[in-house]
């Protein structure tokens, strides 16, 4: 397998976007490395409270600067016209609601969850990434279909933190 310089020039794209600093490729014709001037991020993904705030702060200056303070929980249920947390996908990859074809959905709907629990995994580039809640609640709905591309940013779960 060799690559074109499309296909280099959407993995450079992919990660860039995805936030992994260096990727390696190697192959019996070929070898790519793709290094990022990003700071360094980690395989087992953990989708951080503070983005959420952040990305709440345009729409809802004034409320967002003390939720910013209080538990992530509050921020996005402040600016959101109904009282569910969105949980995201960090990376661009493909969905899946389990470790294995076998095995069971780590999780399902009506399940309570706590922050740092392993919610799904995203595979890009046959690095499996667990996605870990930052929240805790209850999984009210599940977005995306096992198996699914899903892109960064991508909303994958629905959660009740009451």
């Amino acid at each position: 397998m060799s690559m074109d310089i499309k296909q280099i020039q959407d993995l450079i794209k992919f990660v860039s976007k995805s936030g992994v600093n260096e990727v390696s490729i190697e192959e019996k014709d070929f070898k790519i490395t793709i290094k990022t001037n990003q700071e360094p991020t980690y395989v087992t993904a953990t989708v951080p409270a503070p983005q959420v705030v952040q990305a709440a702060a345009p729409q809802a200056a004034a409320p967002a600067a003390p939720a910013a303070a209080s538990p992530a929980p509050a921020a996005p249920a402040a600016d959101d016209s109904s009282k569910y947390i969105t949980i995201k996908s960090p990376i661009i990859g493909t969905f899946y609601r389990s470790p294995g074809p076998d095995k069971p959905s780590f999780v399902n709907v009506g399940d309570e969850i706590t922050s740092g629990k392993v919610i799904c995994i995203v595979e890009a580039m046959k690095l499996f990434n667990e996605i870990e809640a930052e929240v805790s609640g209850k999984i009210v709905k599940i977005l995306v279909e096992d198996s699914q591309p899903v892109e960064y940013d991508q909303p994958l779960f629905l959660v009740d933190p009451s």
